[in-house]
């Protein structure tokens, strides 16, 4: 993994879209079926908004019908981290971006038979650098 990326919440904000400082700094959630990336469909990787660090790839993606990018695992070991998150009732496992913190989403139990996973993540989270197809 590369280092740490640490800024205050001013550099962010001039850094960021207000939706996307609200959705990664704040740990807000977009409407379901708004988000550019929910219908996505192009080959390539799915970066971290704020630093760029590489999160998932289009192999992975998948719908759900969550209405939100679901991908079946991360990019690799080191590419996100998780913490609990007991807010709105609930107990949660939060994703954030290993490099800066960034809120992600979450991921759920309930993903592909593969991996059994479901990263239920925000567009306003994620860039998408387009690569060709192996």
């Amino acid at each position: 993994m590369s280092e740490k990326v640490s800024k205050n919440d001013d550099d962010w904000r001039k850094e960021l879209t207000p939706e996307q400082y609200r959705v990664t700094r704040e740990k807000a959630t977009e409407p379901a079926f708004t988000g550019k990336y929910n219908d996505h469909k192009e080959t390539g990787v799915y970066r971290c908004v704020c630093c760029g660090n590489e999160l998932f790839v289009s192999d992975d993606k998948y719908n759900s019908g969550s209405g939100w990018p679901s991908f079946a695992r991360q990019k690799n070991d080191e590419a996100v981290a998780t913490e609990t998150d007991t807010t709105h009732g609930m107990i949660r496992t939060e994703v954030l971006c290993s490099r800066c913190d960034a809120h992600l989403g979450h991921v759920f139990e309930d993903g592909p038979e593969e991996t059994g996973q479901r990263y239920c993540v925000n567009s306003a989270a994620l860039d998408f650098e387009k690569r060709a197809k192996k």
